[in-house]
């Protein structure tokens, strides 16, 4: 049974790792299966080279780190290919000749249109539990542009800027399940372009149910590592703090997460056909850079079960409570 090999995502970070070798000979290896998650735990996210470019081998690959979860909002459009035997695998296809799930995220930056522009974030901010991971992979590809970004929390935490830093740590995020970019507040680098597509007119009918979510600024992990794990987009403020003196200083915090992401902080990741990739959403910030918004761009997620158990909806609900209730 062939092994797997396992180095540096790149040599001058301290996060993260590449993986290869692994296939359907030795995904069900519980050596190999081990192996990989003691990397994950380790290095908080893994590109997986020269897979198997399809959706059965994505499931089997997340599998290999907890069961799925399906996404907690109904509107967000699912991989069709999968079906019933993977929950949680959900598209996210821009089609600049429409006819697919949306607008895609189009943004100006510097007098540029770009599409599938996302802003530093974690998945599932917006819930009160925070699942343990994402597995992505990138069927359609724009010729340039459109990479992932990727931060550390435990980096964002050693290197963030300490006066902003000390004044955050212990304090709670506020976070809105609003994914319009029209509607982000703090830390916006970008001119964001009006989207009324229809999945964004269903989602709006959650938002208007969803209560806001709590997350902790900072946090702890078990290994002893404090995690940075502020993210701009849908966040909405300070909990206990929504004035204009507090606004200004988070205005601030998020900005300095954006110049981070442009330097040696973060890893920008140029998707290959055969390319996994699986982050820890407790620890790490992903974005999106866009692309120019003639080309098209897919990716599929899937989402791994899982909670850190800090967040919590302002009124003390479950999701499941919230969907009962317009049932």
């Amino acid at each position: 049974m062939a092994g797997i090999k396992v180095r540096n995502l790149q040599d001058d970070l301290n996060f993260g790792s590449r993986i290869e070798g692994l296939g359907w000979d030795n995904i069900e290896d519980p050596g190999v299966r081990d192996e990989i998650n003691r990397v994950f735990e380790e290095r908080g996210m893994i590109v997986f080279e020269d897979m198997e470019p399809s959706a059965k081998m994505q499931v089997a690959v997340s599998t290999v780190f907890g069961p799925l979860k399906d996404h907690p909002t109904k509107a967000t459009p699912r991989d069709e290919e999968t079906g019933d035997a993977a929950q949680g695998v959900i598209d996210m296809h821009y089609d600049p000749k429409g006819g697919n799930n949306d607008a895609g995220g189009l943004v100006e930056i510097d007098g540029k249109l770009l599409a599938r522009f996302a802003p530093w974030h974690f998945d599932h901010c917006y819930n009160d539990e925070l699942n343990r991971a994402g597995v992505l992979r990138s069927p359609i590809r724009a010729p340039e542009g459109g990479r992932t970004g990727f931060m550390d929390g435990i980096e964002l935490y050693n290197n963030f800027r300490k006066d902003l830093r000390d004044r955050i740590e212990g304090l709670n995020i506020i976070y809105t399940l609003d994914t319009r970019l029209t509607k982000q507040r703090f830390g916006v680098n970008f001119k964001a372009m009006e989207d009324k597509s229809p999945s964004v007119l269903a989602l709006l009918k959650e938002v208007a149910i969803f209560p806001r979510a709590m997350h902790p600024a900072v946090w702890t992990r078990k290994s002893g590592e404090k995690v940075f794990h502020v993210g701009p987009w849908m966040s909405v403020g300070i909990e206990h703090h929504e004035n204009p003196e507090w606004d200004a200083f988070y205005d601030e915090v998020c900005h300095e997460i954006n110049r981070l992401g442009k330097g040696t902080a973060a890893y920008w990741h140029d998707w290959k056909p055969n390319d996994m990739v699986i982050w820890d959403n407790w620890r790490m910030l992903h974005a999106v850079e866009g692309c120019d918004a003639k080309y098209e761009r897919q990716t599929l997620r899937t989402t791994i079960k899982g909670d850190y158990g800090l967040g919590y909806f302002e009124d003390g609900k479950k999701i499941g409570e919230v969907y009962r209730e317009v049932a």
